[in-house]
């Protein structure tokens, strides 16, 4: 990881980094990723995984809660920032054979940062969960960057339909070792046994240990939701065309592959666990939506002074992503005696002291997450004052 300090420009009524506003990049893209990842540290942060409100919570298997959304828009936020990121590498061909060991070398550290937090604090090895979400996050990075850098626009649309259709034959029709018939069970879809197969029932996510959400074959329409970002940055790049006309193609994108996405569900149902191809385009367009809508708000109407807390998370979340897993446990290594005079960790500890009781269950476990959102908004905003970017 790489930390850089950068001057500080007036844009939006606060002193926000010359990284967020510089020439070429969007800053409603900052924006979008922070308010993606505000969502990622609010529902992974209840007080009481036992007593959440339903619409924080993933749905138990089919459907799409409003948690369901925030994986998908921010790999779609990983498609539109390559676009941006690797421009000026895609013009010139000669270079593209380092841009690709850069590209590399960030998936690897990645991957690699996935890893220590499924390791930490136990480090057992020969039970490590391989898959997770920054592993997901960087096959997604590293197969989109070279897609980018190697093909153009109709080639990706091609590759994106091919994807989903693809995958939608693979989990219908091909039958499932052990199992018979092709399904979309939990444990005996063919994306679950080919996880077993491979991997291991002791590398898989501990909660099942039989499949997991972020598994291999799944990985891959998550890569169709990283191309529908490469596609949405592209078309916001195209500097002759309209921002009004841009905004408006951006919004019928996105209604269409919700439209899509919600036919689609027909027969092949919406689903996280699985990412099936209605749910890459109905999560796809509804991110095609909000990046519209934003990209209008804050850089063609340059309405930002309310942006200050997403910009803060969205300039460092990949950081903030991987310190709020590690932080809790940390804490938690802190023995201490509860009011019940058997032994807690410090993070528990302070959970039953200060929230549990002055509220209900559900709402003691809700005001622990909107406090920790808020702790971390202090921390950013402490970073972002001090033009601090930790890059991968």
């Amino acid at each position: 990881m790489q930390t850089t300090t950068q001057a500080a420009q007036t844009t939006t009524g606060t002193t926000p980094l010359a990284e967020a506003s510089q020439p070429g990049r969007l800053m409603s893209l900052d924006v979008f990723r922070g308010l993606t990842v505000m969502g990622m540290i609010l529902v992974n942060n209840p007080g009481d995984w036992g007593h959440i409100y339903a619409p924080l919570e993933h749905a138990h298997w089919h459907g799409c809660t409003p948690t369901d959304l925030i994986f998908p828009f921010f790999l779609f936020i990983v498609g539109v920032s390559i676009t941006y990121a690797l421009d000026g590498a895609r013009q010139q061909p000669a270079t593209h054979g380092r841009t690709m060991l850069r590209v590399l070398k960030r998936a690897a550290i990645l991957f690699g940062l996935g890893l220590f937090s499924a390791l930490f604090p136990k480090f057992e090895f020969s039970t490590v969960r391989i898959p997770g979400v920054l592993a997901r996050i960087a096959v997604v990075f590293l197969v989109c960057g070279v897609l980018f850098l190697k093909t153009n626009r109709k080639q990706q649309i091609g590759l994106l339909a091919f994807i989903l259709i693809f995958y939608n034959v693979l989990m219908q029709l091909v039958p499932v070792p052990g199992y018979g018939p092709a399904n979309l069970e939990a444990g005996t879809n063919l994306g679950a046994w080919l996880d077993r197969a491979v991997l291991g029932e002791a590398h898989l996510w501990k909660q099942s240990r039989t499949w997991d959400p972020e598994g291999m074959l799944s990985t891959l329409p998550a890569i169709g939701t990283g191309l529908l970002g490469l596609l949405a940055g592209q078309w916001l790049r195209r500097r002759e065309v309209e921002p009004a006309t841009r905004v408006a193609w951006l919004f019928v994108a996105g209604a269409g592959c919700v439209v899509l996405g919600m036919v689609w569900n027909g027969w092949f149902l919406i689903n996280k666990a699985l990412w099936t191809s209605s749910y890459v385009l109905y999560t796809g367009g509804l991110a095609l939506a909000l990046l519209a809508g934003l990209y209008w708000l804050v850089d063609v109407q340059q309405y930002r002074r309310w942006t200050l807390p997403p910009l803060v998370y969205g300039v460092n979340a990949i950081t903030v992503f991987f310190l709020s897993g590690l932080i809790p446990r940390l804490l938690n290594m802190v023995k201490l005696t509860g009011a019940n005079g058997q032994e807690t960790g410090l993070r528990n500890w302070l959970y039953d002291t200060l929230f549990v009781p002055y509220f209900s269950p559900v709402n003691a476990s809700l005001a622990g997450a909107i406090t920790c959102v808020l702790i971390w908004f202090v921390v950013l905003w402490l970073m972002y004052r001090r033009n601090i970017i930790i890059k991968v």
